[in-house]
């Protein structure tokens, strides 16, 4: 197993910020923790790379205990935070000859590894980091991160912050390395980015609320989920929320997202409801299930 979670827990003082996580990565897979700002996606990060230790449980990451053995482990892991951490006064070329000194290898020894993600910065590789933008200077933090070529990549929320061609284009890399045989862990407050990992496990107030492939989670979800629509946006939410059999109401993106507590509800008896309450244009209809669906109600 590339990473095994055993239980694990960390307050911060009377916060807790992980309570009792459990998870396993399998060798070569792109596994992704999913959950918004304060789930405990970085805790579980910093422990991992053996910046943090628990308060209970216990975690190994390629068969390394992560309190026992954190001098294997950080020559054997990348990490990327979340917040760009390299030398913004040293050029591209010297951060990357820096973080290849400190391992003990040269750009030259793994450039076969980073030379798809290396290529697209090299134009730039005179200029100081802190001059790059936000989709630069994440490939070249993701180079650094592979530098020594580790076995298991740790990537903190790379792409917040980054516009949607380069968030596209470093999942592409993703996939790239890990045909290479490179496990990656992958944290995102994207539920879009959710189905581009081969399994997540949803992450909410330090606890995993479910953990299986993307495409299980859609597909095993029971309850009808249904995009309604009216003139009135402001209104609908209000009086779909008063509506006696209601379970769950919020906006998502043009429609409002309604599920009914009984599965066999008369969509009639809804619209009528709605054209009482004076709301007109009202279009109902089944929606497509997605992640950002389920994490919602769980």
């Amino acid at each position: 197993m590339s990473i095994s979670v055993q239980n694990i827990s960390k307050s911060y003082k009377n916060i807790k910020a992980i309570d009792a996580v459990s998870f396993e990565v399998n060798p070569g897979e792109l596994f992704g923790l999913i959950g918004p700002d304060g789930a405990g996606k970085t805790t579980i990060f910093r422990i991992l790379t053996t910046l943090l230790i628990t308060d209970e449980g216990t975690a190994s990451v390629v068969d390394y205990d992560v309190v026992k053995d954190y001098k294997a482990i950080r020559n054997s892991v990348g990490y990327m935070p979340g917040k760009f951490s390299l030398y913004q006064d040293l050029t591209v070329e010297e951060n990357l000859s820096f973080f290849a000194t400190i391992f003990g290898t040269t750009i030259e020894e793994n450039y076969e590894l980073i030379k798809d993600i290396y290529i697209q910065i090299e134009p730039f590789k005179k200029r100081r980091a802190g001059a790059l933008s936000g989709g630069m200077k994440q490939k070249l933090a993701l180079c650094c991160a592979l530098i020594h070529a580790p076995k298991v990549l740790f990537l903190d929320e790379p792409t917040t912050g980054v516009d949607p061609v380069s968030r596209k284009e470093f999942w592409q890399m993703l996939k790239r390395l890990q045909r290479k045989g490179i496990t990656i862990l992958v944290s995102t407050p994207y539920m879009d980015e959710a189905s581009l990992c081969d399994r997540i496990a949803l992450i909410q107030k330090g606890k995993v609320l479910k953990i299986d492939s993307p495409q299980a989670i859609t597909a095993n979800y029971e309850k009808v989920i249904y995009d309604i629509q009216s003139k009135n946006t402001h209104g609908l939410i209000h009086d779909l929320k008063n509506y006696p059999s209601h379970y769950s109401v919020y906006a998502f993106g043009e429609f409002i997202h309604y599920i009914d507590k009984n599965a066999d509800f008369n969509l009639k008896d809804l619209e009528a409801y709605l054209e009482n309450k004076n709301h007109s244009e009202i279009i109902i209809k089944k929606a497509i299930t997605t992640i950002e669906d389920v994490f919602m109600d769980l």
